[in-house]
């Protein structure tokens, strides 16, 4: 059986000089965002929603891409500053998802 991917490139903010600590707090900022899309828009704070379908999964996936962006920047955190092999970290990272069964 053949693996999917998608695959996504983002860039390098190249005008901030994050150090590990304020990416991983911009992250979670970025995650709770999301969260907060997803649940505002699917009625879940109680407040009647107004947005289409498509209006509302416009906003989760903007949302979604803050969260890959501050992922990234966090990578290029952990290769400029404490020279961690981000390649060598993603074939780790997908033979423990297969070992873990959620790939084949």
């Amino acid at each position: 059986m053949k693996t999917n991917f998608k695959e996504i490139s983002l860039p390098k903010l190249n005008n901030l000089t994050p150090s590990l600590e304020s990416t991983a707090l911009k992250l979670m900022e970025e995650a709770g965002e999301l969260a907060q899309a997803i649940g505002k828009f699917r009625g879940l704070n109680g407040e009647n929603v107004t947005l289409s379908e498509k209006e509302i999964m416009e906003k989760v996936s903007e949302e979604l891409l803050d969260v890959a962006q501050v992922a990234v920047s966090m990578m290029f955190v952990l290769e400029e500053k404490y020279n961690i092999n981000i390649e060598e970290k993603l074939k780790e990272h997908i033979e423990k998802l297969k070992r873990k069964g959620y790939i084949k």
